[in-house]
């Protein structure tokens, strides 16, 4: 689940990627936590969970840019 959360992070479409990006990566983070050191790739899953934070914030600035254009082509 590590490596799902960071090619997702890495491949983000449309925000959706990201979200799995976040779901995929918590969980793989909590799981490693869990394993009490038998299970790697932490690294993987903080990296997916940092990738799929910077697409939310990127489609939630792409969306409220998208809302001003809009507005402002109306107003005119």
């Amino acid at each position: 689940m590590a490596i799902a959360s960071l090619v997702l992070g890495i491949v983000f479409i449309c925000g959706i990627g990201s979200i799995l990006a976040l779901i995929f990566g918590y969980m793989s983070r909590r799981q490693i936590d869990e394993a009490g050191g038998t299970q790697s790739g932490r690294g993987m899953a903080i990296a997916g969970i940092v990738l799929g934070w910077i697409g939310v914030g990127l489609a939630i600035l792409y969306l409220l840019i998208w809302i001003v254009a809009i507005a402002a082509s109306s107003g005119s």
